[in-house]
């Protein structure tokens, strides 16, 4: 698969799924998508979330998992691409280590 339509479904993908979580979460907690990986020519698709407070973290996971079904018939009707992805959600572990850093440094300076 060519990188620059690579990047473009990936971006689409992260637009849908916020599209989605804005439209059907409880508001309990912030859900943010950070980005979507395009995996296996295209086949499947990791998506990768923040979620504050962080003890939310899991309920927001499982909220998500379950509405896999619900984000591939939103790609399929908003996205032209064949084969559609096999859905998966993980949280972004690399922001949340930017948080932390970004928290440290904080420190320091005071």
């Amino acid at each position: 698969m060519q990188e620059g339509r690579k990047q473009k479904i990936e971006q689409s993908i992260v637009q849908i799924v916020a599209t989605l979580i804005e439209r059907e979460s409880n508001k309990r907690s912030l859900i943010t998508v950070t980005h979507a990986d395009l995996e296996q020519r295209g086949k499947a698709a990791t998506i990768f979330v923040t979620v504050l407070p962080e003890s939310d973290e899991e309920a927001a996971l499982n909220f998500l998992k379950r509405k896999r079904p619900e984000l591939r018939d939103a790609l399929k009707r908003d996205l032209a691409i064949h084969p559609l992805p096999f859905l998966d959600v993980q949280i972004d572990k690399g922001e949340k280590a930017r948080h932390t850093i970004d928290a440290l440094l904080k420190e320091d300076s005071i």
